[in-house]
């Protein structure tokens, strides 16, 4: 298997660099001054609170400022730059955010990915912090912060890389580890592909697993399934991963064209002339353009 330059179709939709990058605090230059009913709210507290007692497990998020060097401009994350200040801490771990709009920034995304967020986890951990006031600073609960802590074990290297960016469910590592290194790999690569990280698609692939190329080697059962439908999964799963890479290259510069073909017909139908003589000679041409004029634009892989 083919390990040259991957695309990352999901990575430009997240909106950020994929590793976090350590700042002075003084860099980050907030977009808004905090209200004395702010510094003086119980929300303020807790996280004083929990960045003593845990430190700072979500990382601010930042974009760079245009034209200063050195300089970033602080996203989210305005009460923790605040408390920072406060404690004396002079270095924060931030997430980068690559929209140059900084005021178009979406609070309610989702910015940590679960690899991310592990590693913070785990930052924690070593330097002392059990795992229940972990919790009890995020208000989680404590088996959940046990699972996010071990949820790389059994993950090969590579795998970790190719998706410590994306937003999987814990459950996806958790199937990824019923599989040897180069399988999770190959799976990995699979949900890049189709830009899929849901537990159903990880499933499927398991299903699709040659024995081989699992830990346990017993076949997971799905009921109904005869060995011989199974064999055909994996076949057809062999051919599928095919298929999107001999068309990965190619699809951006296709979906160029089309889209420089789309605008030139567009502005072609808007000349009562053309479309006359296409109505009077050429009637299968005009509804054919029309039908690409009308085609809803659909992003390529890598701005979904």
């Amino acid at each position: 298997m083919s390990r040259g330059k991957r695309k990352t179709p999901g990575a430009f939709a997240l909106g950020f660099e994929s590793d976090c990058v350590t700042l002075p605090v003084e860099a980050v230059l907030p977009v808004k001054a905090l209200s004395a009913s702010v510094k003086s709210s119980r929300k303020y507290r807790q996280i004083t609170a929990s960045i003593k007692e845990v430190g700072l497990v979500e990382p601010p998020v930042v974009t760079r400022s245009m034209g200063e060097h050195d300089t970033y401009m602080l996203l989210d994350g305005h009460i923790r730059i605040e408390v920072l200040k406060e404690l004396g801490i002079k270095r924060v771990e931030c997430l980068i955010s690559t929209d140059d709009e900084a005021f178009t920034y979406n609070k309610r995304i989702s910015r940590l990915a679960p690899i991310q967020e592990h590693k913070m986890i785990r930052k924690a951990i070593e330097r002392g912090v059990s795992e229940e006031k972990i919790a009890l600073a995020l208000d989680l609960n404590p088996r959940s912060i046990v699972r996010k802590a071990r949820l790389l074990d059994g993950i090969c290297e590579e795998a970790v890389g190719l998706l410590k960016d994306k937003h999987c469910a814990t459950a996806v590592f958790e199937t990824l580890r019923k599989m040897k290194a180069v399988r999770q790999i190959e799976a990995a690569e699979l949900m890049i592909n189709v830009n899929n990280y849901t537990p159903a698609y990880i499933s499927a692939i398991l299903v699709g697993t040659p024995q081989a190329q699992l830990v346990d080697t017993k076949k997971p059962k799905k009921k109904g399934i005869t060995p011989e439908a199974m064999e055909r999964m994996e076949e057809e799963l062999a051919r599928l991963q095919e298929g999107i890479t001999s068309i990965q290259d190619s699809y951006g510069k296709d979906h160029l064209q089309l889209t420089v073909v789309k605008g030139y017909l567009g502005k072609l139908l808007q000349n009562a002339r053309i479309v006359r003589y296409l109505m009077q000679h050429r009637p299968e041409f005009l509804a054919e353009f029309q039908a690409i004029t009308e085609m809803a634009s659909t992003p390529p892989p890598e701005a979904q």
